[in-house]
Order: C-alpha cells, then sequence, then structure tokens
C-alpha cells in the first residue's frame, strides 16, 4: 500500500505539519509495509530550511523529515512554491528532491490513501 500526505502549512506557527509528520511516523512505525510519500507545497516548502534550532523539548521538523526518510519514505517539494518563496535555490537536505505538480499527481493517482493537511 501506498500513503501520501500533502502538506501546505509551514513547519511553525501552527502544527499541522507536525501533525502531518507524527502520523507518517506512526504510520511507518505500526505498517512497516506502507510506503509513506510526502509532498510540501505552498509554505509547507520551508519545512526543508535546514539547520533548524528549536527550543528543548519543542518538536523539530527537520528531525522529523530524516526519521520518515530512514524509514524508506519519500519526500518531495513542490518547485513553483519554493520559487515563489524565494528558496528554489537553497541547497536541499539529502533524499528530498524538487518537483511539480505532474509528479504529485501521479503520486496522487498511484495512492490508496492520500491526506491533507
Amino acid at each position: 500500500m501506498k500513503y501520501l500526505i500533502i502538506i501546505n502549512d509551514a513547519p511553525y506557527g501552527n502544527e499541522r505539519a507536525y501533525n502531518a509528520f507524527r502520523l507518517a511516523m506512526q504510520i511507518q512505525k505500526d505498517n512497516p509495509e506502507i510506503l509513506v510519500n510526502i509532498f510540501l507545497m505552498a509554505d509547507a516548502v520551508t519545512c526543508i530550511i535546514q539547520s533548524q534550532n528549536t527550543p528543548n523539548s519543542y518538536y523539530n521538523i527537520e528531525r522529523m523529515m530524516k526519521s520518515v526518510l530512514l524509514k524508506s519514505g519519500k519526500i518531495r517539494i513542490c518547485g513553483t512554491c519554493a520559487d515563489a518563496r524565494g528558496i528554489k535555490n537553497l541547497a536541499l537536505p539529502e533524499g528530498i528532491t524538487m518537483s511539480t505538480m505532474s509528479e504529485l499527481t501521479e503520486w496522487v493517482v498511484e495512492s490508496d490513501k492520500v491526506i491533507n493537511f
């Protein structure tokens, strides 16, 4: 099975990205046979900014993304959204790829479940 999680909101300010990554990590933990793909759109593309320094005992999206990737998850970011926010030319964290609406469409069609945050 394949699950696709689409995230639209910035990593901090509300907890949508945090909850999306929590869900992805729990799916991977409880169901290692399920492939989890994550597509970052709109302000969620800022999740890829590296060297996030959050207060102790506060969630860190960068670490959560690494956890998803370590368990064979895939993370893609919308190139148009990244370009609109001036971050398209930033170095991407290892395992994360710039993407397109065409790839998102392909992932939606291939997925057994699509979850939107």
